[in-house]
């Protein structure tokens, strides 16, 4: 007796076709494609819903291998043809950076790392820096005693630095007009220190430096808890806006990946990489791009994740084409 005569004989009725089964299945395919297509329009309510898809937005392509299964599992042929949607959908997002393109060499190479604060790990966590030749190496989670054991460890390659609380630059070239950025969120207390301006000199324009590290999200019962970042980031914003050199560089640890919209106050007024997947955190497995490069009035050709250090995060480097070139 096949399957189907036995559910006939079980349900009292005819069984279900291979195009009734696995309805529940495609109406997921549908909300799955729809989510990847309109993830802007997800309201950022009931715990901060929008920024959450939009953090994790790549990893929704897993529905379409899990509904593969599922479907084969269900014997449903609707459920296989509606995996198609999300799959679509998908590529239609993420094609422009998929696409192999050469990039432009750039002139500047700068290397964001967040170091970690329990990372002891000094030379080892340099010498992976160092091994991407940089220009300019922005550190995030850094203390006045690290600080001073980088600045050793980095020599006379990156000879110039300035540090402003938990964040550093270390540079090929001179630097000047070190200041201190206040992207404190309300009711932080002044000891929390993040943000630091430094102007890059060469022969050439100057390029002002904005090296930052915004405050951690969490996922917890009261959903995505994004709100300190989202203030940091705008008063961030505010800070490169009023810049008056034409060309910023914007480097750290943003905790927040480009596609949230709750970012955009910083990333309508820089640019990015249009192509890969660069992600960063956490080193052991990562799941999203959360340290960055980003300019204005310059172009970050290409950017791409650097081996494992002691850190939490995989650092980052990236190539820069600016005036000068």
């Amino acid at each position: 007796m096949t399957v189907d005569a036995k559910h006939a004989i079980h349900t009292g009725g005819p069984a279900k076709t291979a195009w009734q089964r696995g309805r529940l299945l495609a109406l997921g395919s549908v909300a799955v494609a729809a989510l990847l297509v309109a993830h802007d329009l997800v309201p950022n309510r009931w715990g901060n819903l929008g920024s959450l898809v939009q953090t994790f937005l790549p990893w929704l392509g897993l529905a379409v291998p899990l509904g593969i299964l599922a479907a084969l599992l269900r014997r449903s042929a609707l459920a296989i043809l509606a995996v198609l949607l999300p799959l679509a959908a998908w590529i239609w997002v993420f094609l422009p950076q998929l696409r192999p393109v050469v990039p432009e060499p750039g002139d500047l190479t700068v290397v964001q790392h967040n170091v970690s604060d329990t990372n002891t790990e000094v030379a080892g966590t340099a010498e992976v820096l160092l091994a991407a030749e940089p220009d300019v190496v922005t550190l995030t989670e850094v203390s006045d005693a690290t600080a001073e054991k980088y600045t050793r460890a980095f020599g006379d390659v990156l000879p110039h630095h300035e540090t402003q609380g938990t964040v550093g630059v270390w540079s090929r070239y001179p630097l000047k007009g070190a200041t201190a950025v206040d992207i404190r969120p309300e009711g932080i207390d002044a000891s929390w220190d993040r943000c630091l301006r430094v102007v890059i000199q060469r022969d050439g324009a100057p390029v002002a430096l904005f090296a930052a590290h915004l405050p951690s999200v969490r996922l917890g019962s009261g959903g995505f808890q994004t709100e300190l970042r989202n203030t940091s980031a705008l008063q961030l914003a505010d800070a490169v806006n009023a810049e008056r050199h034409d060309t910023v560089i914007v480097s750290g640890d943003l905790n927040g990946v480009l596609a949230d919209g709750a970012m955009a106050p910083l990333t309508n007024l820089v640019t990015a990489p249009a192509t890969g997947f660069e992600l960063t955190y956490p080193e052991v497995f990562p799941v999203a791009q959360i340290d960055h490069v980003l300019a204005r009035g310059a172009t970050v050709t290409e950017v791409r994740a650097l081996g494992r250090t002691g850190s939490d995060h995989l650092p980052l480097v990236a190539h820069v084409d600016t005036p000068w070139s």
